[in-house]
């Protein structure tokens, strides 16, 4: 389960890929299967949320880590590169390692 906290210690990877409208659908379904076939089984992987922009040209993967190294490793599985390859054929991909500064709630309730 996906958590946002700034005492968690796991790595945050955000992917932003930019896409036609006509093909935002076919990117997450390839995503999806990248992430159900091989990246959900890799060994420090946390959680991953899959976002599209309702005006169809955006669609964003956040994914949580256990460590870059796990991460790095898993890069390295032969198994997501055909799926992300035909990604790369439809879509602008710009990745990103983030970690977690703050994360805010309504007024009264704690962070």
């Amino acid at each position: 389960m996906t958590t946002i906290s700034a005492k968690s210690d796991v790595m945050t990877l955000i992917n932003m890929f930019t896409v036609e409208p006509a093909n935002q659908r076919r990117l997450v379904e390839l995503l999806t299967e990248a992430t159900e076939v091989s990246v959900r089984r890799a060994p420090g992987f946390v959680s991953a949320s899959l976002h599209r922009s309702t005006d169809g040209t955006k669609v964003t993967m956040y994914a949580q880590w256990r460590s870059i190294d796990d991460y790095q490793v898993m890069r390295q599985d032969p198994a997501p590169p055909p799926f992300l390859q035909e990604a790369l054929t439809i879509a602008k991909f710009e990745p990103g390692v983030y970690e977690v500064v703050r994360t805010f709630t309504p007024a009264g309730e704690p962070n």
